[in-house]
């Protein structure tokens, strides 16, 4: 499987901009929980936004694409998605159910992603219906800290949207992943 990652695309801006969301995680929780400082989460995770956005169209523009960047870039985005619906569920505990969609999902996504790479010798790209998981669940994250006076319906209706993304993703990618082995399989045979 390292094989994948030796494309020479490892040391790229996207990957660095990945690496540095991973570092931000910790510190995104630390503000929020320790620091008690709201403002400075915001901030954090509006800049790990802003860097997911940008690493994925600079390695396309500047043909950066690689399959370290492939399995970096999800891996960050999950990494922030549970670690600030974590934070916020002591203060809204219906986010307890997201995280456990998040906490279930990610193992899933893990197994499927590497048996279709174990059998593809691929790393698959992100699909829309990811990115449009990820966008929600982002939205409703940041618009419970920058409104956290909101009406309790109009927060559990986000909370309900980002698990139907959520939910719907997994099935969509689950789904996408049997198709990709039955493809192998038929061209197989």
């Amino acid at each position: 499987m390292f094989k994948l990652f030796r494309d020479g695309k490892i040391w790229t801006i996207p990957n660095a901009m990945s690496f540095f969301r991973l570092l931000l995680v910790p510190v995104i929780v630390w503000s929020y929980l320790s620091l008690e400082n709201t403002t400075l989460t915001i901030i954090l995770l509006a800049v790990s936004a802003l860097t997911d956005v940008l690493d994925g169209r600079i390695a396309r523009r500047f043909n950066m694409v690689s399959d370290l960047g492939k399995a970096l870039d999800p891996l960050a985005d999950k990494l922030t998605q549970a670690c600030i619906v974590f934070c916020l569920a002591f203060s809204r505990p219906v986010l307890w159910i997201l995280l456990g969609m998040c906490v279930v999902r990610e193992p899933c996504m893990a197994i499927l992603g590497y048996i279709t790479i174990r059998k593809t010798n691929k790393v698959p790209c992100a699909k829309w219906y990811g990115k449009v998981s990820t966008v929600v669940l982002y939205t409703t994250a940041l618009s419970l800290l920058v409104f956290p006076n909101m009406p309790d319906w109009l927060s559990t209706t986000l909370i309900i949207l980002s698990i139907l993304c959520v939910s719907s993703a997994l099935l969509l990618y689950t789904r996408y992943y049997v198709g990709v082995w039955k493809q192998m399989e038929a061209e197989a045979s």
